[in-house]
């Protein structure tokens, strides 16, 4: 077709929508009632090739997946947000630490195979009793506790709502005071509500998959992605349902720690904080190096050449700092 005729086309078909809006509304509904359906398939395959591994637990109406292996004193695992457990399984850490511990790690609320009911805002506080309720069920009545990333301050709130349960703390790049962030608006967008679902069915798992690249890249680096990660189900963490549940957390991270930076003093029992020096996700000297600095009996572990997955890719220092926080 002519140039000429190609422009005409489009002259005249931008004409017709600028004369009828409701076409181009009618057009857009479509698009994202499509892309809603498309996302549809892969949410439910991702969610058939990785069947449950665990078990579950019921607390106050909530179905939680959790996975418990080895034997001994308990340590209980908290993955970061827009995880699951098998992040700690792909890592290592879990055969690692079933060697001498009986290892329980969660699907967090929303995560994986646990469930996430929209009546509740899951704040650390919140998660924090969810948990302490579960591990009552299991006949866990003290623990070692281990968080990474946003799971660091579940275990944080863990330790301050039930300190005679904690009997020590391992926090792995945890986020522990507010600070600006330039990411806060792009990432909590898909939790706002009305708008934010129709984000979380429709463009952001396409967006998710577009740059999931890029983001590993930020979140392992320096170093580059190891082999073991390809364990990693990231269909899984690009459900609608769970790119719902990271967003809302998103939301919650600032206003979060701006509530719990006061508390941290409170914490009594042995504390080990330990970062990557290249964290390239969350600022190890103003978050870990502070806390440390604030919670004066902890001890602080800085990983030279390693971000913010750090018990991927320094998994023996993590169960090094188990170790430690047990015979504290």
């Amino acid at each position: 077709m002519p140039r000429t005729s190609s422009r005409s086309l489009l002259k005249t078909s931008l004409s017709a929508i600028k004369a009828r809006p409701y076409v181009a509304a009618g057009v857009i509904a479509g698009a994202l009632a499509a892309s809603a359906i498309l996302n549809r398939q892969p949410a439910k395959k991702a969610q058939r090739d990785n069947p449950p591994t665990g078990r579950f637990l019921e607390v106050d109406g909530v179905r939680i997946h959790y996975v418990e292996r080895g034997a001994g004193r308990p340590l209980v695992l908290f993955h970061g947000n827009g995880s699951m457990i098998q992040d700690f399984d792909s890592s290592g850490l879990i055969e690692l630490a079933a060697e001498n511990y009986r290892v329980i790690v969660f699907d967090r609320p929303g995560y994986g195979h646990s469930d996430r009911p929209r009546n509740v805002v899951w704040t650390p506080a919140a998660q924090a009793e969810l948990f302490f309720e579960a591990l009552q069920q299991l006949g866990v009545h003290s623990a070692l506790v281990l968080g990474h990333s946003w799971g660091a301050s579940v275990a944080v709130s863990l330790a301050l709502k039930h300190p005679q349960f904690v009997e020590a703390l391992i926090l792995a790049s945890g986020y522990y005071f507010p600070t600006p962030r330039a990411d806060f608006l792009a990432m909590s967008a898909p939790a706002i509500p009305g708008f934010g679902d129709v984000l979380s069915y429709t463009v952001s798992p396409l967006v998710s998959r577009m740059v999931w690249p890029l983001l590993l890249k930020v979140i392992f680096g320096p170093r580059s992605v190891p082999t073991k990660f390809d364990g990693f189900p990231k269909e899984m963490a690009v459900r609608p349902s769970q790119i719902h549940a990271s967003a809302a957390e998103s939301a919650l991270m600032i206003p979060n720690a701006l509530a719990a930076s006061g508390e941290y003093a409170n914490l009594k029992m042995p504390v080990i904080i330990i970062a990557g020096v290249d964290d390239r996700l969350i600022d190890t000297d103003q978050q870990s190096g502070r806390l440390h600095e604030e919670v004066r009996h902890s001890k602080m572990h800085r990983v030279p050449g390693t971000g913010h997955m750090v018990h991927q890719t320094a998994t023996s220092s993590v169960m090094s700092a188990i170790n430690e926080a047990a015979a504290a």
